[in-house]
Order: structure tokens, then sequence, then C-alpha cells
């Protein structure tokens, strides 16, 4: 609970000024999470996140912060993500040289990531160069694999349930999130003894791989997530949804195009069409194809986890081991020649690949190739942010546009966004209940609708001060 008394300084003296904490990404929107604290004697950054969807958060990657690079002394990442990590190696390059604090599992997962960002902004930039399809001249990459180099190479795994510090007497422990391997939800203890709780990315209780969050236990001031703040997830209906364009799409031939994000997404629908396959929905003889290096190498990640019996997943996957991520007959399809491989494998099929909303990756080469033949389908699997392909098709578009052109929408498409990773409005208020209330609780990296229906949930039902702030705000923690 917030102090009633002014706290001062170790050892006696005058109180410190109170901490400023200001919002510098994922607010009213689901990408590009920065939070920025700012304290007498430090300045530590929480989430360090890429803008993903609309052209106008996407030119926001290109911006400076707003501060010196130089003067943040630490980062602190709640999970490998690319909305939370994806803009480190650019803070690198404006001259950052702190710790990035984060769980050990994150800082494999997100060195996974960063690389593949790194790739695939190269070769856009190049392919964009080589066709004349881009406005920039020359179009060039946000930052490339020297610079994830120079980034990863400050990663400082942090054993989660551990208290230590971070600079200037703030203190930092992680919770399990529940929401990816690795995930976790943050609390600082600044120099003044006001507390800072960071949510990140919350699981959901339904995870089918991952086990719930560890319990919120309270925070003068907190950050909750909220993109799915105003709805809730019907898991069997998700399920009985994804079963039914499965086997619909064989049926006639087709092929299921699954776009996903690589890191939790992709091993969550592959322990789901391993299912499918026991129950008959998903013929036996239909390969399941995961085309994505980064995909392949998280689940690599994933599969150790399993091996050695991580704490963060069920018991179930643990004694199912391996045969929980990999619905046979499955094949991979690490390099280019083997994606292009695919292309001459006639339906029916089933192609799991990134990127989650389709921004990028060796998804939109299956989608430019397939969306126009009927007989195909699209499973959109979670949350298609604003501007994205995936909220494009969702909306029902008839057109997308394509590595310069557009192409026809003739396949199914169907929304499944069940498989989420993150709590619904529900599950969030019962991870908020058993705790103090806060002096103040902010609901960022959600849209708009979804952030403002939490809030009034939060006021109503909780009886908190819950308030979405604006992109910039700088607000003191007290």
């Amino acid at each position: 609970m917030p102090q009633t008394t002014a706290p001062r300084q170790p050892g006696g003296g005058m109180p410190t000024r109170p901490a400023l904490l200001s919002f510098l990404g994922g607010v009213r929107t689901v990408t590009g999470s920065k939070f920025l604290v700012e304290s007498d004697r430090a300045r530590i950054l929480v989430d360090c996140g890429l803008f993903q969807g609309f052209a106008n958060l996407r030119r926001r990657n290109w911006e400076r912060l707003g501060r010196d690079a130089a003067d943040i002394q630490a980062v602190v990442v709640t999970h490998a993500h690319l909305d939370h990590c994806g803009y480190l190696p650019r803070l690198v390059r404006h001259g950052f040289r702190g710790p990035i604090l984060t769980t050990a599992p994150t800082a494999r997962l997100a060195e996974i990531v960063l690389r593949d960002s790194a790739r695939l902004q190269t070769e856009t930039a190049r392919h964009a160069n080589g066709h004349g399809w881009s406005k920039h001249r020359p179009a060039k990459p946000l930052y490339d694999v020297d610079d994830v180099d120079e980034a990863v190479s400050y990663f400082d795994p942090v054993p989660v349930g551990t208290e230590i510090g971070i600079t200037s007497g703030i203190r930092l422990t992680f919770h399990h999130g529940g929401h990816i391997l690795g995930s976790a939800w943050a609390h600082l203890t600044l120099e003044d003894g006001h507390t800072l709780a960071v949510s990140g990315d919350l699981g959901r209780a339904g995870h089918p791989l991952l086990l719930p969050p560890e319990p919120f236990s309270g925070a003068d001031i907190l950050l909750m997530e909220s993109t799915y703040g105003d709805r809730k997830h019907d898991q069997q209906a998700g399920h009985s949804a994804f079963a039914d364009v499965v086997s619909r799409t064989c049926a006639r031939g087709g092929t299921i195009v699954i776009p996903a994000f690589a890191i939790d997404r992709t091993e969550v629908v592959l322990h789901e069409l391993a299912a499918l396959r026991e129950e008959g929905f998903l013929p036996a003889t239909v390969p399941v194809f995961v085309d994505s290096p980064m995909a392949l190498a998280a689940l690599d990640v994933y599969r150790e986890a399993v091996r050695d019996h991580s704490p963060e997943l069920r018991s179930a996957i643990l004694a199912q081991g391996s045969s929980a991520l990999s619905p046979e007959p499955f094949l991979a399809a690490r390099t280019v020649q083997e994606s292009i491989d695919i292309n001459s494998v006639g339906g029916p099929a089933v192609i799991v690949s990134s990127a989650g909303m389709a921004t990028g990756g060796r998804v939109v080469h299956h989608l430019h190739r397939l969306l126009p033949d009927p007989r195909n389908a699209v499973a959109v699997v979670g949350f298609a942010a604003g501007g994205t392909r995936a909220r494009d098709l969702v909306d029902g578009a008839r057109t997308l546009k394509m590595f310069g052109e557009h192409i026809a929408v003739r396949a199914e498409v169907a929304n499944i966004p069940h498989f989420s990773a993150h709590a619904d409005a529900d599950q969030i208020i019962d991870w908020l209940q058993a705790a103090p209330a806060p002096h103040t609780t902010y609901l960022v990296h959600g849209e708009e609708a979804a952030s403002g229906t939490l809030r009034d949930r939060i006021d109503q039902e909780l009886g908190w001060t819950a308030v979405v702030p604006r992109s910039g705000e700088a607000v003191l923690i007290r």
C-alpha cells in the first residue's frame, strides 16, 4: 500500500524526490511497450519493444526516445516477443551500454527473435531496393545483425523469485508470467521505498503448456496489460472452430495456412494439431509443415524445457515429452529451398509459419500463393493488431497488398482468437483481486476500447483507481 509518511534515504537525510514514470510506447496500442522510470540517481527502461501495425506506429521506430539512450542505466525485459524486446538493437545503436535484465529462457528466445528481425528487415530492404516498391531511396533496415550481436552481449539473466539490486538502491524481482516460456511480471522497489509492478503480457489460466502466472502481490503503482480487456476466451469453442476448419479444408483438398508467432504460438498450435491427429480431424496422411527458422529454433528451446522439466510447464506436458509438440508427419522447413519446395506439395496440407500478424516473413509468400484459391484456408489464431494483414483478413478484406501488388482473397478465413496466450478480462480481474489496491493502476498494451473497458471494470468491481495513459505522458510514482 502507498506509504503515509515521507520516505527517507537509507541512513537518514532528506527525502528523495518521487520517481517519474513515462509512457514511451505500448499505450492505446498493443505494440512498442516502453516504460521509463527516472529517479534522482537512476534511469531504467522496462520493456523495449518495436511498434508494429499501422504506418504511423511503425514510423515511431525510427524516432529517438526523447531520452539519451546512453543515459539509460538498465533495461528490464518481461519476455521475448518483438513488441517487448524488438527495439533493443536500436537502443544499443543509439548508445545504450547497460545490463539487459531478464530471465534465462527469455534471453535465449529474445536472441532468436532479434536475429530473425534483423535478417527480415535486411531482406525486405534488399527486396524493396531490387524491385523498386519502397518509397525510400534506398530502403534501409532499422538495425542489422551487428547491432543484435552488440545487444545480446548485454543480456544479464536473473533467476525468477530472486531479488537483485539494479542500481542506486533500486531492486528487481521477477515472477512467472505464464504467457510464454520465460515470461515474467516484474516488481521494482525504488530508492524511496515506493514500488512498481509491470505485468508484461499476462498468461491465461488455460494455457495448454504453461502453468498460470504467479499471483499479483501488490505494489504502489501497477502497469497492467489490457490486450483482451474487453473480451472473454472460450477455449472449447476455439478448439471446435479450429477442428472444423482443419477437417473442412482437408476434405476439399486445400491447404490451411496458420500465421503463428514463432515464440509459444507455434508450440501451442502444434500441440493442438497433435490432438486433432488423435481425434481424427487431421488425417494421418496430411503433412504439417513448420516453415520458420525462428519458430524451429524456439521449438528447440521449448523441447529442451520439456526435457529439463522446467518448473514453468504443466505436468501433463512433461509426462507426454516431445510428442506433445510434434504432430507427425511433421516436416521442418529451415532453409529457403525447403520453404520453396512446399509450393510443389499439393493439398491437403497444413503450413504453420511466422509472422503471427502476417506483417512479414515466409508466411507472406504462402499467403501470396494460396489466398486466391477457395479450396484453401487461413486460420488466424491469435490477436491481430490494427494495420496488419492478419487484421485485414479478419475484417473481411477482399484483397491484400504484398510485394507491391494486390492479391485476391478467395480462400476461407477463420478467426480463432482463443489460442491467444494473453489473459482475458475475467482472468485479469481474478489475478488482481487477491492483492491490496495499488495507488494507481495504469492500463497499457491494449487498443483504446479494450483498455477503457478494463479500466471501467477495475473501477466498478474492485474500487481501484485505474487510468488509461496517453503516449508520452509522465506521472509521479507515489
